[in-house]
C-alpha cells in the first residue's frame, strides 16, 4: 500500500530560501549558492546545480530487442552504456525533445510513445528532472548527430542488459532507472498508456 503525504504536512522538514546567487552561469548549466533557514530556525548554506531538465528514451526494436549508445563521457573517463537521453530546449515539451533526441543521435523514428514518469537523478546537489519516455514501432532512417558528437548505436535484450546492470558494467542512472521500468512494464506490474506519434 502506498501512502502519499502532503506537502503541507512538511512543513517540520523544509527549508525556506534566505539568499541566493548565481555563482557560474555556463552554456548550459548554472551553480547557485543559496543560505536558507532549516526547520529548528539555523541557517546553512547549500550550492546546487540548476539543470533545464531532460528526455530519456527506451526505443524498444520490434524483436524486442533495446537500441542503446554507447558514447565517452568526459567526467567518467570513458564510454558509457545509455539509452538515448538529450537535453529540454527552452520551451520545449518533454514528448518533442524525446522524438527529436531519438532521430538525432539514433537516426529512429517511433510510431508509438509511451511517457512512464520522470526521475531525479542527483537530488542532493542540482535540479535536474529526466523525463522517460518509451517508443516502439522503430521505423529507421539516418543519424542527425551534433556538430562534435560521436556514438556508437548498439542492441541489447533485456535480459542482457540485466546481466550488464547486475555485473557494475551498466552503472548509467538513468538507464538503470530505465531497465527497472521496462521490465516492470514486461513483467505487468506498472502500465504504460501508448499514443500514436
Amino acid at each position: 500500500m502506498v501512502v502519499k503525504t502532503d506537502p503541507k504536512d512538511d512543513k517540520h522538514l523544509r527549508e525556506d530560501k534566505v539568499h541566493s546567487e548565481t555563482v557560474y552561469d555556463g552554456h548550459f548549466l548554472k551553480v547557485r549558492k543559496d543560505r536558507v533557514r532549516l526547520p529548528d530556525g539555523r541557517e546553512a548554506g547549500r550550492e546546487y546545480i540548476v539543470h533545464p531538465g531532460a528526455v530519456m528514451v527506451i526505443p524498444i526494436l520490434d524483436d524486442g530487442r533495446l537500441l542503446l549508445e554507447r558514447q565517452y563521457r568526459y567526467p567518467m573517463g570513458r564510454v558509457m552504456l545509455e539509452f538515448p537521453a538529450g537535453k529540454l530546449d527552452a520551451g520545449e515539451a518533454p514528448l518533442h525533445c524525446g522524438q527529436r533526441e531519438l532521430l538525432e543521435e539514433t537516426g529512429y523514428t517511433a510510431r508509438e510513445w509511451a511517457y512512464a514518469g520522470v526521475l531525479h537523478n542527483a537530488i542532493a546537489y542540482s535540479d535536474e528532472g529526466i523525463h522517460i519516455f518509451f517508443a516502439r514501432g522503430l521505423v529507421q532512417g539516418k543519424q542527425r548527430l551534433d556538430e562534435g558528437e560521436f556514438l556508437e548505436l548498439v542492441t541489447h535484450s533485456t535480459t542482457q542488459l540485466d546481466a550488464l546492470a547486475a555485473s557494475g558494467e551498466l552503472t548509467d542512472a538513468k538507464t538503470l532507472i530505465g531497465l527497472l521500468w521496462l521490465t516492470r512494464w514486461q513483467d505487468g506490474e506498472w502500465a504504460l498508456e501508448w499514443r500514436k506519434s
